[in-house]
């Protein structure tokens, strides 16, 4: 009879210290893991299974949205919806690439570097997504047209490149968590609503509700800061802001979808049909930059201390 051994857990003081999370006394895997023992670690208790499926099952969950809406919407014929399209393909990014993080991320010191990097990466491009989004279908009336909502978008590619500059650089350099999702968690929580009040305005303001409760959580480590070693496999603030920065994105979406409904006849009166330059092009060469930072900065790694 063919039998699985699972991976063995070890306490902090067992594993190298850039393994080491705030509060999390227990439930490591082991530092220099293979992929076949990090992908059956996903499924034992340890501090990283919830984190895990916190988010690969939400991901999931977007790909379904997606398939129904390209097919409902006709995402890719119609070029009304082009930003739409970019936006649901990067929801569906960021949380099955941390999702891959937390998997992963027990294999070597170097893995563990590269999975973040891309990690940020990944929340970088959302942030982008967002900004396609809101700058297609969720600008204040009084902004359309005008100077701000003409660079709206690049200036978001812009700092999709500083946010995944600034926090690999954090972990390169400093070896810290302190900054590196700050800023790419900020810009992603943007709060861009269409008008006072609205059909929208409810689910901007949920987002905006759990985009705070995201930020809280991950830079006060609570609950576990309180009491070390009790909520290492279940509670502690990382699933906790997995679960808000995934509720925060469903309702950000629906209030998306709201405003690309309603407004859909208003806006297409005042601006031009999207463009493959402007929606496609744009994203694939935000893609390729921040591709380069996080090659640049996995380049340099043999050389970190």
């Amino acid at each position: 009879m063919l039998t699985i051994k699972l991976p063995q857990i070890f306490r902090v003081h067992q594993v190298p210290r850039i393994f080491w999370e705030y509060g999390i006394m227990s439930g490591y895997r082991h530092p220099k893991s293979s992929a076949l023992d990090c992908v059956l670690s996903s499924f034992q208790m340890t501090n990283e299974t919830v984190n895990i499926w916190t988010h690969f099952l939400p991901a999931w969950y977007f790909v379904w949205r997606f398939l129904v809406l390209s097919s409902s919407l006709e995402l890719w014929r119609d070029p009304y919806h082009w930003p739409l399209l970019i936006y649901l393909l990067l929801v569906c990014l960021y949380p099955f690439a941390s999702s891959c993080t937390h998997t992963f991320s027990s294999m070597s010191a170097r893995a563990r570097h590269i999975c973040y990097f891309c990690d940020y990466g990944a929340l970088s491009l959302y942030s982008l997504g967002c900004a396609f989004a809101y700058g297609a279908y969720a600008m204040p009336e009084h902004w359309v047209g005008g100077v701000w909502h003409r660079y709206f978008v690049p200036a978001a590619a812009l700092n999709s490149f500083v946010c995944t500059g600034l926090s690999c650089y954090s972990r390169y350099v400093l070896g810290s968590k302190l900054q590196r999702r700050s800023q790419v968690e900020t810009a992603a929580g943007g709060f861009c609503p269409s008008r006072l009040w609205g059909d929208a305005v409810a689910g901007y303001c949920y987002h905006l509700l759990f985009a705070l409760l995201t930020g809280f959580l991950f830079a006060s480590h609570l609950p576990e800061r309180l009491a070390p070693g009790r909520f290492d496999y279940i509670g502690h603030s990382h699933q906790l802001f997995h679960i808000c920065a995934v509720l925060g994105t469903h309702f950000q979406l629906e209030a998306i979808l709201c405003d690309a409904r309603s407004r859909r006849a208003w806006l297409r009166g005042r601006l031009p049909v999207p463009g493959l330059p402007g929606t496609f092009g744009t994203a694939g060469l935000a893609f390729l930059g921040n591709a380069a930072i996080i090659g640049a900065f996995t380049a340099a790694l043999p050389r970190a201390p």
